[in-house]
């Protein structure tokens, strides 16, 4: 059978644009308060500005240059187009409508959005009194006619097109001679988007906002005197970001990156949003203008760039419709220690951090700044991929530097989004006195490991901490992530190997506990999954469990199938794209696929095999995609410790029970979720709760601890 066949696959454009659907659906959810359905609808614009800027813009690329090569679901980069273009149209459309029954929600709340137009005559004079303050010394109108090309405009950026003539009083020409002009006139992001209304000024309880351009538009006329308005319109113009950096030729790749940073803003045009109602002429003018096609544009019926609401959702005094607080924990592992040292700790005893439930600041920050401080640390080694603008790893590691020890830390600065930071903090960790390591030629490093050297009454003793996210203190308060720190002489032996292998010209080794991409990853993970294979064939049970963040690698696809038609069970938590298809008969009828969308953003990587009986469990930072098996540093490592790895087996099965937050695929691609009335379990909230009941009680028998967990009891 061929398991490869196109039919069995979905495209993967397509596949992410459901996951952002996915996302779209909690700002309806019953479940979750007002202001943060708004922020989920926020989530969703986000993610739909950064998939035309990378992804819709590598088609157009593809299809420019006469690529006609068919991915897995046997589609060319342009036939893709067509069929993203409608998907996103709708979804726009869909999260437009949902906007619309939030904002009437807000009113009930004594929460308005105006216009100047519905404004009191008070809120008027404000307006007019801000306006001429604040917002006309900072425009600057653009004309658009043959003595004024049109202006350069910033990816993302707001502006508002406008149609102008010349007014009765000012009109020299016949009326046969109407001369109609076009002007730009840019929404400042300097200001706030969303401007509050003073109480004084508003009328009783509620409390009135009204958008910047708005307001620009009211009073637009002022810069142009003379013109009477006949037209104005905002739009907003998305652009290509990505990078394209050439890594062979490149003599200094710090340099490059930031050589093509600043050609990020500049790149082509692949979306404009144009707010609705706006002319024909209008609309053409602007897409013939910036090179875009007519499937290019996107009528919104509402304002611009929904991601404005994150700022909103903060407002004061409105706790009741947010979530209430969920603070991180002291780690349950710590806590069960009894010991005071972090390093007696983990030489006790292996320990898993839970995040963002266990807090990343008393076990990851703890354990570097610990290293820092400590006399008998003689180096540390670290791989970071994204870190925080104010990193509290970055000022332990500058610590540790400056307090003698051997400090190396690869710096991966080809990470989409962050390369600025990386390099700035980077540059940080160079002055204070560490060696830095600044990414690998073709490789992107995206594991998260580090190695803490210790000096101890019998020798020298290696601490290691390998999790599946990054050291990043703002993420690991969002994202649920895990992470294990041992002393194991074999995951030490490995580390080291590891970190040779990043830093000098060191051939692999035989590695006793890590598996590392793009080494030896892609063959192990097959090997799991024919060993489950084999045993299926044998009549014995066989069954895995996988988590992660994508599906997408065809060989491992293929070899799902594969399993899957042998008899094996297969359990698959994949909270973003998974062009994998479920339930087809005879392919993929023993495959189950879910995804959690929920208030914590899952990015956790668990791998689970029965393997016989004897199960062996894995957590990693690669999904199962050919860019994290083929292109990127990764790692992926056992659990070893029974405690350990029961509790993660339980924590797998509590997301399996999810019946509030859960989407289940079908067999033709389509995601289902349904909200159970009775039996409720969300398993964010379980771990939430089950966080801050160990941190009140201080101890539990294991049997105790895993009570919460288990879907029975739910």
């Amino acid at each position: 059978m061929n398991f490869f066949d196109h039919r069995y696959y979905l495209n993967r454009e397509l596949s992410w644009l459901s996951f952002n659907d996915r996302v779209l659906q909690e700002a309806v959810d019953p479940n979750n308060p007002l202001l943060e359905k708004l922020k989920f609808l926020a989530i969703t614009s986000s993610n739909l500005d950064e998939f035309f800027m990378i992804r819709v813009s590598g088609l157009k690329h593809q299809v420019e240059n006469g690529i006609e090569r068919r991915d897995i679901a046997d589609m060319t980069p342009e036939e893709q187009l067509e069929p993203i273009s409608e998907a996103c149209q709708k979804l726009v459309a869909k999260q437009y409508h949902y906007l619309k029954q939030i904002l009437l929600s807000l009113e009930k709340e004594g929460l308005y959005f105006i216009s100047p137009e519905t404004a009191s005559e008070e809120q008027i004079r404000w307006l007019d009194d801000y306006f001429e303050r604040e917002i006309f010394p900072v425009v600057t109108p653009m004309a658009v006619d043959s003595s004024h090309p049109f202006p350069f405009l910033a990816s993302k950026s707001l502006n508002l097109a406008l149609l102008l003539e010349k007014n009765e009083k000012s009109q020299e020409d016949t009326d046969d001679d109407i001369d109609v002009k076009t002007a730009i006139l840019p929404v400042p992001g300097v200001l706030p988007r969303i401007i509050s209304l003073p109480a004084a000024a508003s009328v009783g309880n509620r409390r009135d906002f009204v958008l910047l351009e708005d307001v620009l538009r009211y009073f637009g006329q002022r810069f142009f005197l003379g013109y009477d308005l006949l037209e104005s319109r905002a739009f907003r113009i998305t652009r290509d970001a990505d990078l394209y950096i050439d890594e062979e030729d490149a003599k200094d790749l710090v340099v490059e990156v930031e050589r093509q940073l600043k050609k990020r803003q500049k790149g082509e045009a692949v979306r404009i949003e144009f707010e609705s109602g706006a002319s024909r002429f209008l609309q053409r003018f602007m897409t013939q203008s910036l090179n875009l096609e007519k499937d290019d544009l996107y009528e919104i019926d509402g304002p611009l760039d929904a991601t404005m609401y994150f700022s909103f959702c903060g407002i004061k005094e409105y706790d009741r419709l947010r979530y209430q607080p969920a603070s991180p924990h002291k780690p349950w592992s710590m806590i069960q220690s009894g010991k005071e040292h972090i390093f007696d700790m983990i030489r006790d005893k292996d320990l898993l951090v839970h995040l963002p439930y266990e807090s990343f600041e008393e076990s990851v920050v703890h354990f570097v700044m610990s290293a820092a401080l400590d006399p008998n640390v003689l180096a540390i080694k670290q791989t970071l991929y994204r870190v925080s603008s104010d990193s509290p790893i970055i000022m332990a590691l500058e610590k540790a530097a400056q307090n003698g020890k051997q400090v190396t830390v690869l710096m991966e600065v080809k990470a989409r989004f962050d390369e600025a930071n990386n390099i700035q903090m980077a540059r940080r960790l160079e002055k204070a006195g560490a060696h830095v390591i600044y990414g690998l030629v073709g490789l992107k490093t995206h594991s998260k490991c580090t190695l803490i050297i210790r000096r101890e009454a019998d020798g020298i003793r290696r601490y290691v901490h390998v999790a599946t996210g990054n050291y990043n203190a703002s993420t690991a308060k969002l994202y649920t992530d895990l992470g294990v720190f041992t002393c194991n002489d074999l995951f030490g032996s490995d580390a080291s190997a590891f970190f040779n292998l990043l830093s000098g010209y060191s051939d692999p080794p035989l590695w006793d506990s890590f598996i590392v991409a793009p080494l030896n990853m892609r063959e192990k993970c097959i090997h799991f999954i024919d060993r489950e294979i084999q045993f299926a064939r044998q009549g014995e049970s066989a069954h895995m469990v996988a988590k992660m963040n994508a599906l997408l690698d065809p060989g491992i696809i293929a070899k799902l199938y594969e399993a899957s038609h042998a008899g094996v069970k297969i359990e698959l938590i994949v909270r973003g794209i998974c062009v994998l298809k479920p339930g087809i008969p005879s392919v993929s009828e023993n495959i189950t696929v879910r995804s959690i969308v929920g208030r914590f953003l899952e990015h956790s990587r668990v791998f689970w095999f029965r393997n016989g009986g004897r199960e062996e469990l894995y957590i990693g930072s690669a999904d199962w995609m050919p860019r994290n098996l083929n292109d990127r540093v990764e790692l992926m490592v056992p659990i070893q410790d029974p405690d350990l790895r029961e509790r993660v087996k339980q924590m797998v099965i509590t997301e399996m029970t999810d019946n509030q937050k859960a989407h289940v695929m079908q067999a033709d691609g389509t995601w289902e979720k349904k909200i159970a009335e009775e039996g409720v379990l969300n398993s964010q909230d379980i771990f939430q709760k089950t966080a801050e009941k160990r941190d009140q009680k201080g101890s539990m028998t294991l049997r105790q601890r895993l009570e919460p967990y288990d879907p029975v009891q739910s």
